[in-house]
């Protein structure tokens, strides 16, 4: 989807997804999640939308971007020869009990801040995929990005954060980090990985996400479908 869709935007061309992604954020963000048959009669009877992309160090992404934690299970994830929302549980788990929060420099809307971060994801829509929405209340063509902080994840809160996760409540966390902006600048302490809607890259240890407001045609259902608020 991602190398597909860089190469539609800012043209007339309509990018027709048929979700098969392991988690497929996008597609159910969009209301295309579903079978392959409803996916191709969206095809041919559905109308065309123009959503919002993003630029992370300049690299498109349509869905989300991050650091920190979800850089290193995209990492491990794309390494593996099969894959699905198990396999991605067991990674996750692996990683997790190596993986230490980082301290980051957060600059929008002239404003900065400063806090530490198990993993930091910008986001157009609102979830990873799976309904797993960490980004509540994101919407593709608003022309804004949301940013997902979450702090420290230890054997100890990790139930309730998933829970909130998938239930579009994580912002219910006080020490989760929620900001919508058009442009955030991330500054960290040494260069590291940076994903893009899971295609993983090496970036600096300041990192600029900006929107591309209304830049990508996607064909979706014709009755306009909103992702579910919290």
């Amino acid at each position: 989807m991602n190398e597909v869709a860089s190469a539609l935007v800012g043209t007339g061309a309509t990018l027709g997804l048929v979700p098969c992604g392991s988690g497929d954020g996008l597609g159910r963000h969009l209301g295309l999640h579903g079978s392959a048959a409803r996916a191709f009669d969206i095809l041919l009877n559905g109308r065309p939308r123009l959503i919002d992309s993003g630029l992370a160090d300049g690299h498109p992404f349509f869905n989300a971007a991050g650091l920190g934690f979800e850089a290193e299970i995209a990492r491990r994830f794309n390494q593996l020869t099969s894959r699905g929302f198990f396999r991605y549980l067991t990674t996750s788990a692996d990683a997790f009990r190596q993986w230490e929060p980082q301290a980051y420099t957060l600059i929008h809307s002239g404003e900065r801040e400063r806090f530490r971060a198990f993993t930091l994801v910008v986001a157009n829509s609102d979830q990873y995929g799976n309904n797993a929405r960490i980004a509540p209340g994101a919407r593709v063509d608003d022309g804004l990005l949301d940013l997902c902080a979450v702090p420290q994840v230890s054997w100890r809160n990790a139930v309730p954060l998933l829970a909130r996760l998938f239930a579009g409540r994580i912002g219910r966390d006080g020490d989760v980090v929620l900001r919508r902006a058009d442009r955030f600048v991330v500054e960290r302490a040494h260069p590291g990985l940076l994903h893009t809607d899971g295609e993983l890259h090496e970036a600096g240890a300041r990192i600029e996400f900006v929107v591309r407001p209304a830049s990508l045609r996607v064909m979706c259902p014709a009755k306009r479908v909103h992702p579910v608020e919290s």
